[in-house]
This record gives C-alpha cells, structure tokens and sequence, in this order.
C-alpha cells in the first residue's frame, strides 16, 4: 500500500532522508531486515557482557565505601561552601557559631550556676560549664540537621548520582568545622579561670576524634529514618533537650549531692554517650577535674565526708578525690572508644541498606 505519507516496500530510507530504488518484489517475498532491529540475545546478558550495572542497584558494602572515599574532596568542598554560606545574611557572620553557645553559656550560668546553684562543689565553673555547652553542641547540632537533611537535599539526590551518605557526613563535617572555632573559646576559657596547659591537653584530638566518630554514626541513623518519617525532625529537639539535662552539662554527675546517694542512677547517667565525651574533655582541659574526680586520690573516707559537707567551700573542694569512683577514667575511656566504634559502623550500615530509596521522597 502506497500513497501520500505512507512507503512503499519497493523504497527504502536513506540517509539523511531520502528514497533510494530498491529492488522490486511482490509482498509475499518481502523479509524486513532483523539486523537493524534488537539484538538477539538477552539484554541482561548483554549489559552483563559489556560491564554495565544497574545505576539504582545498591553497591556492595566495601564498593560503597570505596565510593565514599573518591568523593573525599566533594565532601570536604561541599562542608566548606554551606559553612561559609550558612550565616552570609547576618551582619556579624561566622561570629555566631561562637556567639549563640556563649550566650546559652550566660543564660545557663545565671540560672543554674547561681540561682539553682549547681556550681556548688565545681572548682572554676564557668570553663566547667562552656565546655559542657560546646561539646554538647557538637552532638547536639550533627543530630538535629541530619534529621531532615535528605528531604531538604532531593534536588541535589534527583540531579546527581552520588553516595548519599555523602551528605550526612558532609553536615557533620560542618560542625565539627564550627567546632574547632569554638576550641579556641574553650582553651582562652580555662586559661582565663587559672588552669595551666600540660601534655594532657593533646589528648583532646583523641577524644574529639571519637565524639566525631559517634556522631557520623548517629547522623547516619537520623538522616535514614528521617528520609522515610518527615515528623522526627519536630520531635528531635525535644529528645536532644532532655538528653542535654540527663549528661551533666550544667553540674558534675559523679559528685553532684543530690546523685550521690544513688550510684546505680550516677552510673547509668554517666555512661550515656555524651556525658562521656564532656567529662572527657573536662578532664583533659582542667586539672582541677582531673584532682577531683573521685577515685583520683586514695580513698578516705574522712575527706570525702568533708566534702559533702562542706562542697562550697574552696578548701574542700578537691576533696572529692577521696571518695570511691563511680566510674574511673580509664572506663571512661573504653566507653568514649565503644560508643563512636559501635555508633559508626552500626549507622553506616543502617545508612547503606536503604540506599536505594534515598530520593524517592
């Protein structure tokens, strides 16, 4: 059949468009060419022939982390660009990653250091309790932000591909940028209330270096239910607020008055992740944690009593090394390592087996 808009059999298509005479041949003898239609075999077979991959299969679990690792300098420029962009329409800029911990560092002191009186029995309070603020904002931020940080990233998901945990770590990576801003509050802090610099303060890397560990792997957690549950971000802030009050911020765990007559609860309240790392960096920083932390000095139970009795007194405030360790340092230390080892890879897991799914929101 042949006429207007329609080829005939008899003609085929060169290119670019014209009709070229073929010979001709009655309908009956006419083959189409199988050679310019699909390929024979399987395409499975053939993609798996020339080394092709489905783009949304998930990687294997040491492919992703390769993955990971050649995209080390997007995550690092990435971090870099939304730090600097983050305060660009304030009139005092990066000055607040500084400015909003110091000022809850005033609002805290006023309340709890002198109208509560939690200060009691603290030697140097004030770098007691900035330390116990910027640390705790370390985590406290990392958390909050990974929470909504792959609903508020699906263009960026939709238009590249790339490992997805990228972001989570790359938020991360943001505030511990902060964070080192900070450190140089916290070192002009103790310096200021008379603590001297000794070796234990290079331990502060370490201890760092675990909190940054424990807090990937909770981003990692938070940002994966946060992808599928829209709702936990509005939650989030009130579980972070009571875990602030529960990790010894704005008063000392293991010699607070009230605490001591419940070791099982001092306990417990002191192997909470983030009392951890604050109590750690406490006892790096300030000699006068490390002297009054109880178990630093032999027992006696005469000076411990005097403590308690009479914490508000400077005399008797180192006092409380006398008394029996609730938990001692070197557990400390084992707790601070456990928790980023065991947050870090439990998270990433958790992260890597939906990432699949990241996007689809």
């Amino acid at each position: 059949m042949s006429g207007p808009g329609s080829l005939s059999k008899r003609r085929s298509l060169s290119a670019p468009g014209g009709l070229s005479d073929a010979p001709e041949m009655d309908d009956e003898e006419y083959v189409p060419d199988e050679a310019a239609g699909l390929p024979g075999d399987p395409l499975a077979d053939l993609a798996r022939e020339h080394g092709l991959q489905l783009s949304s299969a998930r990687p294997k679990l040491f492919d992703y982390m390769k993955q990971l690792w050649q995209r080390r300098y997007f995550i690092t420029g990435f971090a870099t660009a939304r730090n600097i962009a983050m305060y660009t329409d304030s009139r005092l800029g990066q000055v607040w990653q500084v400015l909003t911990p110091l000022l809850n560092v005033g609002v805290y002191y006023l309340i709890f250091g002198l109208v509560l009186d939690t200060s009691r029995g603290v030697k140097n309070f004030i770098a007691f309790l900035v330390i116990g603020v910027f640390v705790f904002n370390f985590t406290q931020r990392s958390c909050i932000i990974s929470s909504r940080v792959m609903f508020d990233s699906l263009p960026l998901i939709r238009a590249l591909h790339f490992p997805r945990a990228c972001l989570p770590l790359g938020y991360v990576l943001i505030e511990l940028q902060q964070l080192m801003v900070s450190v140089v509050v916290i070192f002009a802090t103790v310096l200021a209330v008379g603590e001297p610099v000794t070796w234990y303060w290079l331990l502060i890397i370490p201890v760092l270096l675990m909190q940054t560990l424990f807090n990937v792997g909770c981003s990692f957690i938070l940002a994966r239910i946060g992808a599928g549950f829209d709702d936990v971000s509005q939650l989030l802030p009130f579980i972070v607020r009571t875990w602030f009050y529960c990790s010894g911020v704005m008063f000392s765990i293991q010699t607070y008055r009230t605490l001591a007559q419940h070791p099982g609860l001092t306990r417990l309240l002191q192997y909470n992740p983030a009392a951890v790392y604050i109590t750690l960096v406490r006892d790096v920083l300030m000699r006068s944690q490390r002297l009054s932390s109880p178990g630093a000095q032999p027992y006696n139970s005469h000076l411990c009593t005097l403590y308690y009795q009479h914490s508000s007194e400077s005399q008797y405030i180192l006092d409380s090394g006398h008394c029996h360790a609730v938990i001692n340092q070197a557990t400390l230390w084992y707790c601070g390592i456990g928790w980023g080892v065991l947050a870090i890879v439990v998270g990433f897991i958790f992260f890597w087996r939906a990432e699949v799914q990241y996007g689809r929101g």
